[in-house]
């Protein structure tokens, strides 16, 4: 692969040497997730993972393609769209100021702000984001009542290169309302993404710009086709009701003189770019977890100064460069760095807390993974309750077979989330469930459940059959469920939680991190298996105690 990679780079860089065009290399980022540090890519193969460079790789990606800007005929541009911190330690720990120096050393020009930029408190972002030698973008983040703009972003910047003027726009997913502890945005919000990057571009261009840039955290689709089919091919169709808000693709295709976006949080990349075939705006996204650079090679014709095409480095991986450390040798300076950060950060993680009998990976069937089910259970075995539930994003990685540190915990719930438990009757119960299966919702990771989905019946009333611990679920029974604050605070869609008095709710005040340590602990060698307490059958029956409840 090395080969062929460094293949593909000489072959385009010397191709370039007699070509006609402006050379602007664009190097992206998103979803770093602190992951500046070397790691194994378990990902790829748990057996034998090959090492990921991070920050000290990615440096020296992006010297050598800098070397081959003269600033005439060839330039280059650094971007970053955004949960730059939020992930492995060494961003976790430091709040993000580790993250902040490694980019301020190797120059990133412009980084949006990401929905977990929040996780720590609105406080602590500023002071992070201060420290940064580059822009901040984003134009929908305002102060809270208000349309004026936070002060520790911009929302646009135009700046000059190849004698062409540039206006980059920045932009935050809508999301973020969903997905942050209210107390941790209270005093934001965030206007709509489309209204807000059309007022942005149309003022850039007023300024004669020649090119618009927007660098924006949300993403593609996962299969962009199929979605784009669904949104457009009948225009008159009247939009469903909005759940979540605009993401890139519908960026790019309802606002107008977007030549590029950048885009994340999905943590999907893709090879080659998503061309709106109305629009055409390329929309270009990365991996997470400093897995990948992105790099394109757009081409301006000099005369008109517009965009005559663009040319991937890779051969094999089009824009998306791989960081393997045994292909790219990491930056000496930058490397060492960043160690001397990881250490600090991450004392007292190699501690080996217990055992794996098994990989624990997200190996699974529909709802159900391997490690989703070993979390739910320590969070029901710990409060004693009758029923756990995670929402499906809320664990990140696996636990491998062997000894088990609490760095292997952390890198599962990198989140500093804490375990509740709430006390409802079986009707509440019931209405989680539900609303987690409601439209294309795909469920909950659980624990204490048996549970039958059958899809083709109406939205709030797809449960066909389900047990509780063991017995028969009942309507006016009042069960003991565990879960997280971030869910009690009405994350992932379940705002019927914050209607839960607090006299219902018992706050333990205990990190699911170390809630995840305590069962690893007292359960040691731990294993988890997929059963049968989550299933789909779409032409499952009602039991008769449901069949009761309908008739309340």
């Amino acid at each position: 692969m090395k080969i062929k990679i460094i293949f593909g780079i000489i072959l385009i860089f010397g191709s370039f040497l007699f070509a006609e065009d402006l050379l602007l290399d664009i190097m992206f980022t998103n979803d770093i997730h602190g992951g500046i540090d070397r790691y194994p890519a378990t990902f790829m193969n748990p057996d034998f993972p090959p090492i990921l460079g991070g920050g000290g790789t990615a440096a020296t990606y992006i010297k050598q393609v800098r070397k081959l800007s003269n600033e005439k005929e060839r330039d280059n541009l650094l971007i970053d769209a955004g949960d730059f911190f939020q992930g492995h330690p060494v961003g976790t720990i430091s709040e993000g100021r580790s993250i902040i120096t490694y980019m301020n050393m190797i120059g990133y020009e412009f980084m949006t702000i990401g929905n977990h930029e929040f996780d720590l408190g609105e406080d602590v972002l500023i002071k992070t984001l201060e420290l940064a030698d580059f822009t901040i973008l984003s134009c929908n983040i305002v102060k809270k009542g208000t349309n004026e703009l936070v002060d520790y972003a911009e929302p646009y910047k135009i700046i000059e290169k190849l004698g062409l003027r540039i206006g980059v726009v920045g932009v935050t997913t809508t999301d973020t309302e969903q997905m942050s502890f209210p107390d941790n945005i209270k005093n934001v919000d965030f206007l709509p993404a489309n209204v807000q990057v059309q007022k942005y571009v149309d003022i850039v261009k007023e300024k004669n710009v020649d090119l618009v840039i927007v660098v924006g955290h949300m993403g593609l689709p996962y299969d962009p086709q199929p979605a784009y089919d669904a949104r457009y091919s009948e225009p008159d169709k009247e939009k469903e009701e909005r759940r979540w808000g605009y993401d890139a693709q519908e960026l790019a295709h309802e606002v107008e003189g977007i030549d590029i976006l950048f885009g994340g949080h999905m943590h999907k990349g893709f090879a080659k770019p998503w061309e709106d075939p109305d629009t055409h705006t390329l929309v270009f996204q990365g991996y997470a977890y400093g897995s990948n650079v992105g790099h394109v090679t757009i081409k301006i014709n000099k005369a008109t100064k517009t965009i005559s095409g663009y040319n991937s480095p890779a051969i094999n991986e089009g824009v998306l460069v791989t960081l393997f450390e045994d292909e790219f040798a990491p930056d000496d300076e930058i490397a060492d760095t960043i160690l001397v950060m990881q250490k600090i950060a991450e004392a007292g993680m190699d501690e080996i807390i217990g055992e794996a009998s098994m990989n624990i990976t997200k190996f699974g069937t529909g709802t159900q993974n391997l490690i989703g089910n070993l979390v739910c259970e320590a969070m029901k075995d710990y409060t004693e309750a009758d029923f756990a539930f995670m929402n499906l994003g809320g664990i990140r990685d696996e636990i491998l077979s062997g000894p088990i540190a609490y760095r292997d915990v952390f890198n599962v719930m990198p989140f500093d989330n804490q375990i509740v438990l709430i006390e409802v009757d079986g009707k509440f119960l019931k209405e989680i469930i539900e609303t987690r299966v409601s439209g294309s919702r795909h469920g909950l990771r659980t624990a204490g459940i048996k549970v039958v989905i059958n899809r083709k019946r109406k939205d709030f009333n797809r449960i066909s059959k389900l047990t509780i611990d063991g017995e028969p679920w009942e309507y006016d029974k009042i069960y003991k469920i565990a879960t997280s604050d971030f869910l009690l605070q009405g994350n992932a869609g379940l705002a019927l939680l914050t209607k839960i008095p607090e006299s219902k709710i018992t706050r333990y005040e205990q990190g699911l991190r170390d809630v995840i340590v305590e069962y690893i602990k007292g359960h040691s060698p731990v294993q988890s298996i997929i059963d049968d307490r989550w299933k789909r059958d779409d032409n499952s029956s009602l039991d008769i105690n449901i069949k009761n409840e309908l008739k309340q």
